[in-house]
C-alpha cells in the first residue's frame, strides 16, 4: 500500500509555523496585559482566552465571516493575492487562533511566578525594564515558556474544526492529519484511519513527556531558587 505521506508533512508545518507565531504573541500579549489596570487586565483575559472554551467549529465559522471570499477583508486579500479559504495557510491561522490562548495563559503563570525582587534589583543597577524583561525575566520564565510552546505546537497540530471549515480537505494540498482521519473513516478506510490515529497518538505522547520534563525543570528551578534564598 502506497501511504500519502503530505497530512503529516502538511500538519507539522501548520503546528510549527503557528506555534512559532504564537510564541511571541503570547510571551508579548502576556507582558503587555500584566501592565493594564485591574477592570481592563481582566476584559481582555477574556477575549484573549476565549477561543480556548469555545467550540472549534465555531472559531471556525467566525473567521469565515472575516476572511471568507465574499467578505470585504477576504475580498480585499484575494484581490492581491492572498487567499486564505482553500489553502495551507488558511489552516495556520486557524491554528494560531485556537492554540493562541494555551500559550498565553501558560506565559502569564510563568510571568506570575517570577521573583520580582530580581526585575527591583536590575533596575537598582540602571537597568532598563526592556532589558531586564529580555535578560532577566525571560530565562527565568524559560521552563514555563516552553511548556506553552509545546502545548501550543500540540493543539495546532491536532486541530481539526476550524481548520475544516477554513480550508477544507483537499489531498496533496490542503489534507491534514486529523480532517485525513475523518475522510477515511467516511470511505470505511479503517486500516488507513488507524494508522494516522496511531501516527497522532505517538507524537501527541512524544510532545506530553516534553511537557512534562520542561514542568519538571520548573518546579526543580524555583525549589532551587526558594533554597537559595532561605
Amino acid at each position: 500500500m502506497i501511504v500519502d505521506w503530505f497530512p503529516l508533512w502538511n500538519s507539522l508545518r501548520i503546528a510549527l509555523i503557528s506555534g512559532v507565531i504564537v510564541f511571541f504573541l503570547g510571551i508579548l500579549a502576556a507582558n503587555w496585559i500584566a501592565r493594564l489596570p485591574g477592570a481592563v487586565r481582566a476584559v481582555a483575559d477574556v477575549v484573549l482566552t476565549l477561543p480556548l472554551v469555545l467550540p472549534p467549529t465555531v472559531c471556525g465559522y467566525l473567521l469565515l465571516l472575516v476572511f471568507g471570499v465574499k467578505r470585504p477583508l477576504g475580498a480585499l486579500l484575494a484581490s492581491i493575492g492572498v487567499k486564505i479559504v482553500m489553502n495551507w495557510w488558511g489552516g495556520v491561522l486557524a491554528s494560531v487562533v485556537v492554540a493562541f490562548p494555551l500559550m498565553y495563559r501558560t506565559c502569564r503563570g510563568a510571568f506570575h511566578s517570577f521573583d520580582e525582587t530580581l526585575a527591583q534589583a536590575g533596575q537598582t543597577l540602571g537597568l532598563g525594564n526592556t532589558w531586564i524583561f529580555w535578560h532577566v525575566k525571560l530565562p527565568a520564565c524559560r521552563q514555563g515558556i516552553l511548556a506553552g510552546f509545546v502545548l501550543a505546537f500540540a493543539r495546532a497540530l491536532g486541530e481539526y474544526g476550524a481548520t475544516s471549515m477554513l480550508i477544507g480537505y483537499t489531498p496533496g494540498r490542503t489534507a491534514t492529519i486529523s480532517t485525513t482521519v475523518y475522510q477515511l473513516w467516511r470511505t470505511n478506510d479503517e486500516k488507513g484511519a488507524l494508522m494516522w490515529v496511531c501516527m497522532n497518538l505517538l507524537i501527541s505522547a512524544v510532545v506530553l513527556l516534553c511537557v512534562s520534563f520542561l514542568e519538571g525543570g520548573q518546579k526543580k528551578q524555583r525549589r532551587e531558587t526558594h533554597g537559595e534564598g532561605a
